[in-house]
C-alpha cells in the first residue's frame, strides 16, 4: 500500500508541485520511450501552465526562449513533447540518446508485487559532477524528475543543462500521468496486451491510452485542457 500511495502521490501532485517548486525557487527567479502522444503532453502542459504564478511563468518562458535546437516550438505545450524527439539529435544514427533515456519515461511497478525500489533499479545515484541529462540509462521516471527538478533549483546549474532539465521535467511530468507508465502487469506496460475498443478495432492497450482515448477527449489540446481546468475544484487545486 505504501508503494501504491507513492505512485498516486506522484501522479496527483507532480504537475503542480515539481514545476511550481522548481520554478519558484530563488535560483530561477534571479536567473532564471514511447509515451503519451503529442496531445496528451500538450493537454497536461496547458493545465500546469494555468496554475503558475506570473513571475514563475515569465522565468519559465525566458528559459525556453533560449532553446534553438529546432525540435519543437518554444511554447510550453510544444516543449512538453521535446523529450520524445530528443533522440532525433543523434544525426549519425547511433541511437545513443535513445538507449540512454528510454527507461526514464516510466516506472514498471508490478501489480502483483509492487516494489518501487526494484522498479527504479535500486535508485542509482548520479556521480558527483555528472548532470542529470547524462545520468545512468537504468533510472526510472520518479528519480529522473527529482534529479532534473533539483537542477532547476540549483543556482550553479549550467544554463544549457537548466534548459534541458526544464524540458525533461515538462515531458516526464506528463508521462507519469499515463497509468501504464507507472504500473505493469508483466505486459510491458500494456504494450504486450491486445484489446478491442468501440470503433477502433484491436490494438495495444498502451497505444489506446497514449493516443486514441486522448484524441476523443476534444477537438484540440487547448480546448480539452480548458474543459478539464473548469472541472478542477479548489480542494483539488
Amino acid at each position: 500500500m505504501k508503494v501504491l500511495h507513492q505512485v498516486r502521490t506522484v501522479s496527483a501532485l507532480w504537475s503542480l508541485r515539481v514545476i511550481l517548486a522548481a520554478l519558484l525557487g530563488s535560483a530561477l527567479l534571479t536567473k532564471q520511450a514511447a509515451a503519451w502522444g503529442n496531445e496528451g503532453h500538450q493537454i497536461i502542459a496547458d493545465i500546469a501552465e494555468q496554475y503558475l504564478e506570473p513571475v514563475a511563468l515569465a522565468s519559465l518562458r525566458a528559459i525556453l526562449d533560449e532553446d534553438h535546437d529546432g525540435l519543437t516550438a518554444n511554447d510550453i505545450a510544444d516543449e512538453a513533447m521535446w523529450a520524445d524527439r530528443y533522440p532525433d539529435l543523434d544525426r549519425n544514427g547511433s541511437r545513443e540518446r535513445y538507449e540512454r533515456t528510454r527507461h526514464w519515461h516510466f516506472v514498471d511497478i508490478e501489480l502483483d508485487r509492487p516494489n518501487l525500489d526494484l522498479a527504479c533499479f535500486g535508485h542509482p545515484r548520479l556521480p558527483a559532477g555528472v548532470p542529470a541529462s547524462s545520468g545512468p540509462a537504468e533510472a526510472c521516471i520518479v528519480d529522473k524528475i527529482d534529479q532534473f527538478a533539483a537542477e532547476l533549483g540549483n543556482s550553479g546549474t549550467d544554463p544549457e543543462e537548466r534548459l534541458v532539465a526544464l524540458k525533461f521535467v515538462l515531458h516526464l511530468v506528463g508521462d507519469v500521468h499515463q497509468p501504464l507508465h507507472t504500473a505493469d502487469d508483466h505486459d510491458a506496460g500494456g504494450n504486450g496486451r491486445q484489446v478491442r475498443a468501440g470503433g477502433l478495432g484491436s490494438g495495444k492497450l498502451h497505444h489506446f491510452w497514449d493516443i486514441e482515448f486522448v484524441e476523443r477527449l476534444g477537438p484540440s489540446p487547448a480546448e480539452t485542457a480548458a474543459r478539464l481546468i473548469a472541472g478542477i475544484s479548489d480542494e483539488q487545486r
